[in-house]
């Protein structure tokens, strides 16, 4: 039987950019104990998908919310019809990401502000606008997804790595101003994941060797991995861990 404090059954989660990879992977783990998960992304077509197989492996039901993240009037609309027809979000995973990679010198204006914008503007945008609604109630988790690269870099990721520190401030600054209201904001930071952003690399003899040589666990994350971090920062087992992020990443950032 599991501890009472980290039975989350009933309550209402939104996982943004959950079409598919770690994403996906945290909304089926929600749905497996007992949440009622909403998905999101843009494209209405893949989510559904997505409902569908989250639903057969789960048995739990989902609901899709198609919106643009990046998108203010977007997201307010989406959050107040969430809330409307499913139900006070309990939980909100800001997963949304993309990845560019180039020399920095190379890495052009429209690139940088895709990233910004889908790492950390949607983050800020929907974080603020389900806090609004969480602060009345005096209570609510949210759990922003930061990366390994919240802490260092690689050559050809600048932009990626400045955007996954900035989700790590974002997570800290938000405690600050929402936990005295019951809200509890953490992150998780992945390390090396296999997912379909990251086949390429996996596939890469070379890569895939450094990453399993550099990581103490010997072996890149599955996104199943991730799960259990989740489920304890979603959770009551958390109450009182605020503004911290978790990094899960075999222990990459514990060694030299």
């Amino acid at each position: 039987m599991s501890h009472p404090l980290f039975d989350i059954t009933g309550r209402t989660a939104l996982v943004t950019g959950s079409s598919r990879g770690i994403g996906r992977a945290l909304a089926e783990g929600l749905a497996q104990a007992g949440a009622k998960v909403v998905v999101n992304a843009r494209n209405a077509d893949a989510l559904a998908l997505v409902v569908d197989q989250i639903e057969q492996n789960t048995g739990a039901a989902v609901c899709a919310a198609p919106f643009d993240v990046t998108d203010p009037h977007a997201v307010a609309a989406g959050i107040a019809r969430i809330e409307e027809t499913v139900g006070p979000l309990d939980i909100c995973v800001n997963n949304a990401g993309m990845q560019r990679r180039a020399p920095f010198t190379d890495f052009t204006v429209a690139d940088w502000n895709a990233l910004m914008a889908t790492n950390v503007t949607s983050a800020f945008l929907v974080g603020r606008e389900v806090a609004t609604r969480m602060q009345p109630r005096g209570r609510g988790k949210i759990i922003n997804i930061a990366s390994l690269q919240s802490e260092v870099s690689r050559p050809g990721i600048a932009p990626y790595a400045a955007t996954k520190g900035a989700i790590k401030m974002l997570t800290r600054g938000m405690c600050g101003d929402l936990a005295g209201s019951g809200i509890c904001v953490n992150a998780i930071g992945p390390g090396y994941f296999e997912t379909e952003l990251t086949s390429a690399l996996v596939a890469d003899d070379t890569f895939s060797a450094w990453v399993r040589g550099r990581t103490p666990a010997g072996r890149w994350g599955k996104v199943e991995d991730l799960v259990g971090t989740l489920l304890y920062l979603s959770s009551d087992a958390s109450a009182f861990v605020n503004g911290q992020v978790v990094y899960v990443d075999g222990g990459m950032l514990s060694v030299l």
